[in-house]
């Protein structure tokens, strides 16, 4: 499975954001890597496309999607009724993968895309393991049976700081299982992307 292997801190520096989710490096050097990263001088104002372009790769990195994988949400999104942007971060929300994170049984979108691929997480009472699975609203996550006992899962579903509230999902720590409700609306989405740009960079 493709996925990003390179150094993190540096990327979400780069971006602006912690994308990969809490980085000791990133709140510690919140500016730009590189020579002139932290200086206080005026800096050239960055053009139109490449405040589309750090859009984007804010919105691929953020959750975890190569370049053809987002390429091909994108159209899936231009195809669909209603506003492109909004459809987008829809469907990157409705990721198998995301809503394990979102439901607070990884600490990260990374530690939940694995243990959907380790088969410990069933959807609609069938073990999958592919993180990409597009959900619809009425779906119902669990983990496995044999997997509740797992430190990892138990450790993140127990911890305070992986407790999200979100109001297109419901889940039950006691019975391990929730389900997605509907598809957020762009406003209620916590990561800070905008997706017009998005819109814009492959409109042209």
């Amino acid at each position: 499975m493709a996925r990003y292997t390179g150094p993190k801190a540096k990327k979400a520096r780069a971006l602006g954001e912690p994308i990969f989710g809490f980085s000791r490096a990133f709140e510690k050097k919140k500016y730009r890597p590189g020579m002139h990263g932290n200086t206080r001088g005026k800096r050239r104002q960055p053009s139109d496309y490449k405040l589309q372009l750090t859009e984007k790769q804010k919105a691929k990195y953020t959750y975890g999607v190569l370049e053809r994988q987002f390429r091909n949400l994108f159209e899936k999104a231009a195809a669909n009724r209603g506003i492109t942007g909004e459809v987008l971060l829809q469907l990157l929300e409705a990721r198998l993968d995301n809503v394990v994170f979102r439901m607070g049984l990884a600490s990260t979108r990374r530690a939940a895309r694995q243990l959907v691929s380790h088969r410990h997480i069933l959807l609609n009472g069938r073990v999958n393991n592919v993180p990409s699975t597009q959900l619809r609203p009425g779906d119902v996550i669990a983990v496995r049976g044999k997997s509740q006992g797992l430190e990892v899962i138990r450790d993140a579903a127990s911890s305070k700081s992986n407790v999200r509230n979100y109001g297109w999902l419901s889940f039950s720590s006691d019975k391990m299982e929730g389900t997605f409700l509907a598809y957020p609306e762009e406003g209620t989405i916590p990561e800070k992307i905008n997706a017009q740009l998005i819109v814009e960079l492959y409109s042209k």
